[in-house]
C-alpha cells in the first residue's frame, strides 16, 4: 500500500502545482473600453421562460459600454417568445429573433449562435446562456480587456451557484478541470510561452469575441455539428492567429446551470464524447482524476501513513483553493471525492452508452436531430 500512497501523492501534486500557478496568474477583466464599442449580448433560448426575466434584467443593467440584446427563440414550446417580445416593447435595445428550422448536420445551440451573430450589429459579440446573470460591469470589462490586450476572444467561468446535492456532485468539476489540469489556464501568454490552439479554453456560458475576428475565422458556421462550441471557436481563432484568454469569471457573472442530479447528469453527458469520453482519452483521465483524488483516500484507509495523508491534503487543498477563487459554496468541498467519482461515472456512461437527449433533441455526440 506504500507504493499506492506514493503514486497517489504524485498524482495529487500535479493538479496542485498547476492550480497554484493558474490561480496566481489568472487575469481579471476590469475597466471600460476607450474606443467606440457596441457589445451585442447574444442569448440562444429554447424553453427558457423561467430563466429569461432575470437574465434580461441583468444584461440590460450593463454599465460603461453601449449594448444591444438579441434573443434567439429556438423553437420554444413555452412563453419564451412572448416574454422577450414584451421586453422589446419596453426597451429598444432588445430584439427577438426566431430561429429557422435546424439544418441537417447542425446542433441547436451552434445554429442559434450563428444566426444571432449574423443579425448582430456590434463590434463585439458577447454570447451568454439564459441561466447567466451578468454583473453590471461585465460587458464593459470584457470588451476593455480584449481591447487592452489585443484579444480576439475573452471568456471566463461564471460563479457557479449550487442549490442541491446533485449540483454539488457535478458542477464543481468544471473549475477543477480548467484550473487544475489545463497547462497555462487558457491565458493568452500560454504555457511556457506557447499559444497553441490545443491549449485554448473557453466556457460557453460567457464568451466575448471581437466581431471581425469572429467573421474571419468562420464563426460558429465553420463547425456546425459540434457541442463544445465555445472551445472549438477559441481553438479556431488561435489557429487563425488570434489571441484568446480565460479570465476570472466569478466577478463578471453568476450561473445556476441545473437544479438536480438528473439534469446535471444529462447536461454533462450530452457533450462528453467531444471532451473526456473518448476511447483513448478517458483511461488517461481516469488515472489522473481517480489517482489524484480517490486513491489518496484508499491509500490512507489502507495504512499509507504520512504519504497518503499528504496526498489527501493536497487533493482537498487544491479543491478548496479553486472553490475559494471561483466563489463557489464552501459546503461542497467535503464532497470532493464524490464529485470526482460522479464526473468519471458520467464520462464512462457517456462513452459506453447512448448520449441523452436535451430539450427535445437527440444528440449522438456530433449532431442533433
Amino acid at each position: 500500500m506504500i507504493g499506492l500512497a506514493t503514486l497517489s501523492c504524485v498524482l495529487a501534486a500535479l493538479p496542485a502545482a498547476l492550480a497554484l500557478q493558474n490561480l496566481r496568474r489568472q487575469p481579471r477583466a476590469t475597466g471600460r473600453p476607450s474606443g467606440p464599442v457596441l457589445v451585442s449580448i447574444l442569448i440562444p433560448a429554447r424553453d427558457e421562460e423561467a430563466n429569461l426575466p432575470a437574465c434580461l434584467a441583468a444584461a440590460l443593467a450593463s454599465e460603461g459600454v453601449a449594448i444591444e440584446l438579441l434573443v434567439m427563440d429556438d423553437g420554444s414550446s413555452d412563453g419564451t417568445a412572448a416574454l422577450v417580445r414584451r421586453a422589446a416593447a419596453g426597451d429598444e435595445r432588445v430584439r427577438l429573433l426566431a430561429a429557422p428550422p435546424l439544418p441537417p448536420g447542425w446542433t441547436g445551440k451552434v445554429h442559434a449562435c450563428a444566426r444571432l451573430a449574423e443579425a448582430a450589429r456590434g463590434t463585439h459579440f458577447l454570447f451568454i446562456d439564459a441561466d447567466v446573470r451578468l454583473a453590471p460591469q461585465a460587458a464593459a470589462a470584457l470588451a476593455a480587456h480584449a481591447e487592452d490586450h489585443g484579444l480576439a476572444l475573452v471568456t471566463g467561468v461564471p460563479r457557479q451557484r449550487l442549490g442541491s446535492l446533485g449540483e454539488a456532485l457535478t458542477v464543481p468539476a468544471i473549475n477543477l478541470l480548467m484550473t487544475g489540469y489545463l497547462p497555462g489556464g487558457g491565458r493568452a501568454a500560454g504555457f511556457a510561452g506557447r499559444h497553441d490552439a490545443s491549449l485554448a479554453a473557453a466556457c460557453g456560458q460567457l464568451v466575448l469575441v471581437e466581431a471581425a475576428a469572429y467573421r474571419a475565422a468562420g464563426g460558429h458556421a465553420a463547425a456546425p455539428g459540434i457541442l463544445h462550441e465555445a472551445l472549438a471557436l477559441a481553438r479556431r481563432l488561435r489557429a487563425a492567429g488570434g489571441r484568446t484568454e480565460v479570465v476570472d469569471g466569478s466577478p463578471l457573472a453568476s450561473c445556476r446551470m441545473y437544479r438536480n442530479l438528473p439534469e446535471a447528469w444529462a447536461g454533462f453527458a450530452r457533450n462528453a464524447r467531444e471532451g473526456m469520453a473518448t476511447p483513448r482519452g478517458l483511461p488517461v483521465w481516469t488515472l489522473l482524476l481517480a489517482g489524484g483524488h480517490l486513491l489518496p483516500w484508499l491509500a490512507l484507509a489502507g495504512g499509507g501513513g504520512a504519504t497518503a495523508l499528504l496526498a489527501v491534503l493536497l487533493s482537498l487543498g487544491t479543491r478548496a483553493a479553486i472553490t475559494w477563487h471561483a466563489r463557489e459554496p464552501w459546503w461542497s468541498v467535503p464532497l470532493h471525492p464524490l464529485t470526482v467519482a460522479t464526473a468519471l461515472a458520467i464520462q464512462w456512461r457517456a462513452l459506453l452508452g447512448r448520449p441523452p437527449g436535451w430539450k427535445g433533441r437527440r444528440y449522438d455526440g456530433a449532431a442533433a436531430a
